[in-house]
């Protein structure tokens, strides 16, 4: 019988299976996470879903072909688009470090920051064997995703490798790679550390010399030394792509250049250009020659601001579509491979994209009602908001209560239920099925199922000023 579930992190491939492991036991095994894991899940699952799951499709490739999709990186595919998530919220979490036995087994399991701020590590004393999660995998780590995350703690993740390394550990695990034993595993452990705080280093170093983010990422390289390691090829995570994000995580958007504080808009920039070289008409004959010359990139960029211009706009998508095809077929790193191909697949007017992270009943059980009041906050229309305040309060069977105030075009969201301009008693789970669609409101209203106090019209146009 499987007695607990750890999840190292809050990614899906870590997260998303615990569902079946509890269906398949006779009493639902101990979920036991790090005290921030469910609020990052609540938080792909919420506010940012629509445009997570968009990124990671196309970074996962999930809706290429097979014959395209060679591999993720770090394993063969992400079957995300076949499944409903499988999450089960943690009953059992911990800030620092947490000691337990689980099944006669001693089990220590320590917070270490690394590709995720809620990242944690399972070492089994007994065994001397380390189980490290995400923080390493045989290639150069993800110190950012291009399907987009928060800032990574590098510095962190490389603290959180040397505490792993003062276990001294025989035996390692790591989610995506094959184990490692016996002086390999500190071996790796360090030039691994090493790697990531050659990078953080460096980009710091010249960070402090005044130069800008599009400079570094030309010269910052991995030392010999460790270039070669088979746990260094940049095969997920890039060079490149870290010093940008370093950048980013200690000094912010602005990359000190007064060029870039308050540039042009991309169709201003665009118009100025085109008058530059004779009109849009030549600005598209230099896209024709950029892909006649295999000048893929600088097609990519043409492209973008014909695009500004309105121009020609399906002549324009078929090219922007051949360039990206050219550079992604050419890619080494799956992850920009699979992101590029996808983009080109996006622009055939006939491609259509499944959905990905459906919900079911289930799922929506496992979320707190205040990510369904999150989701709604930032999808707030704000020109269906008329001037003046509006509330609508809410009822939960649960005892929960919340208020949403509509004023100057913002939804602010309380627990306070007093001067309602509506009134709405509603079950917790017909609420969340009903946001995430799976109810249709206004059946649920006539049959009394979503209580609106006699204002059926008054909620419908309510809901009607969010997106959901």
């Amino acid at each position: 019988p499987i007695k607990a579930v750890i999840y190292t992190h809050n990614h899906g491939d870590h997260t998303f299976g615990a569902a079946f492991y509890a269906s398949i036991s006779d009493k639902k095994p101990k979920i036991i996470a790090h005290e921030t894991t469910s609020h990052y899940v609540e938080r792909i699952l919420g506010i940012l879903n629509p445009i997570i799951s968009a990124r990671s499709s196309r970074m996962f490739g999930t809706f290429l072909p097979e014959e395209q999709l060679i591999n993720v990186g770090i394993g063969p595919f992400l079957g995300v688009s076949q499944s409903i998530p499988g999450y089960i919220k943690p009953d059992i979490t911990f800030s620092d470090e947490l000691k337990l036995t689980i099944a006669g087994i001693n089990i220590e399991l320590y917070h270490a920051v690394g590709e995720t701020n809620d990242q944690l590590f399972v070492w089994l004393p007994d065994h001397k064997a380390l189980m490290p999660g995400d923080n390493i995998y045989k290639t150069f780590p993800n110190l950012y995703t291009i399907r987009g995350t928060t800032h990574r703690d590098v510095k962190g993740w490389v603290e959180s490798l040397d505490r792993m390394r003062s276990l001294k550990p025989e035996y390692l695990f790591p989610s995506h790679t094959k184990p490692l034993q016996g002086p390999e595993v500190a071996e790796t452990l360090t030039i691994y550390r090493d790697a990531i705080q050659f990078v953080h280093d460096q980009t710091i170093r010249l960070m402090n010399e005044g130069y800008y983010p599009d400079q570094i990422v030309e010269m910052i390289k991995l030392p010999q030394e460790i270039a070669d390691s088979p746990f260094l090829k940049e095969f997920y995570g890039t060079v490149r792509w870290s010093v940008k994000s370093i950048f980013n995580g200690y000094l912010g958007w602005f990359n000190g250049n007064i060029a870039d504080l308050d540039p042009l808009t991309r169709k201003e920039e665009a118009k100025r250009l085109a008058i530059m070289i004779g009109g849009p008409e030549e600005l598209y004959f230099e896209l024709q020659d950029a892909i006649s010359n295999n000048d893929m990139q600088w097609a990519l960029q043409l492209s973008d601001h014909l695009f500004a211009l309105e121009f020609k706009t399906k002549e324009v998508k078929a090219l922007r579509a051949i360039a990206a095809e050219y550079i992604g077929q050419r890619s080494s790193n799956p992850n920009k491979r699979n992101y590029l191909l996808s983009a080109a697949m996006e622009l055939d007017p006939e491609f259509k994209a499944e959905e990905i992270l459906r919900s079911d009943a289930q799922l929506l059980k496992q979320l707190s009602m205040d990510n369904f009041f999150n989701i709604l906050s930032v999808r707030l229309n704000p020109e269906a908001v008329d001037p003046g305040i509006y509330r609508a309060c809410f009822s939960f069977d649960s005892g929960i209560k919340r208020t949403i105030t509509l004023r100057n075009k913002v939804a602010e969201v309380s627990s306070f239920t007093t001067n309602c301009d509506l009134n709405i008693e509603v079950e917790d789970n017909l609420f969340k099925q009903t946001l995430a669609g799976m109810q249709n409101p206004i059946i649920k209203v006539a049959s009394g199922e979503i209580n609106t106090n006699g204002k059926q019209t008054e909620f419908l146009l309510f809901l009607s000023k969010f997106r959901t």
